[in-house]
């Protein structure tokens, strides 16, 4: 679970991130409206803590434009106004939680789990993924070749790799979403590094039942 906080006060921005971080969650940060807008066209994110107070592009703007544009991504819309007619207004806006600072942080906690649930049920449907000759079962962390029949032994971290790389259904998987996804160690020194030999490893196993391509400046996809 990716969690994007947007919000302008930096040391509470900081603190959300530290605790989020802690819980377990990978999380990146954006101070203004248009860094978000950035980051979630580059990046697969899962839920967004939105301030609506942001200077220049607002909350509200970036919301809308969330909307407009069909991004699949919850909102939590962070705000001081404490009015239902602003609460109303925010949730009209498409947001689908809305919390009202000053907020405890484990009704915040309750709200993401919410939210984790909500999207887990929604996809039910998705439990096995396929992509060419591949089968991925993410109830039983399985990985099948030959339509089914042949299993593949990975490792966490291979399995995490391809799971991210069929999520993208052929699209590019940068080194950094990878890293930040299946491994959130921010001991490890040379993160492309890793990735790329967990990358040669998984080709191996995985033959020509399926084929990873590399881009330089885009990553991984499954071709």
């Amino acid at each position: 679970m990716r969690i994007l906080i947007v919000e302008d006060d930096r040391e509470l921005a900081a603190a959300l991130d530290d605790a989020l971080h802690y819980e377990g969650y990978a999380t990146c940060v954006a101070a203004t409206g248009v860094e978000a807008l950035q980051i979630l066209a580059d990046q697969t994110v899962d839920i967004v803590l939105l301030d609506r107070d942001l200077p220049v592009l607002s909350g509200d703007a970036v919301m809308a434009t969330i909307a407009a544009n069909r991004i699949p991504v919850a909102v939590i819309m962070l705000t001081a106004a404490a009015e239902i007619s602003d609460r109303v207004s925010g949730l009209d806006l498409g947001a689908d939680d809305y919390l009202t600072k000053p907020f405890a942080y484990p009704e915040l906690l309750a709200r993401i789990r919410a939210l984790q649930r909500r999207a887990g049920k929604g996809q039910a449907t998705a439990a096995v993924l396929t992509h060419g000759d591949l089968t991925l079962d993410t109830t039983r962390r399985l990985v099948f070749r030959d339509q089914g029949r042949t299993l593949v032994k990975l490792t966490p971290k291979e399995y995490g790799i391809l799971l991210e790389l069929m999520r993208a259904d052929g699209g590019y998987v940068s080194v950094n979403e990878l890293y930040e996804t299946v491994w959130d160690d921010a001991s490890v020194s040379e993160p492309a590094d890793v990735i790329k030999t967990t990358i040669y490893s998984l080709r191996r196993k995985l033959g020509e039942a399926q084929t990873i391509e590399s881009t330089r400046g885009e990553g991984y996809r499954l071709a």
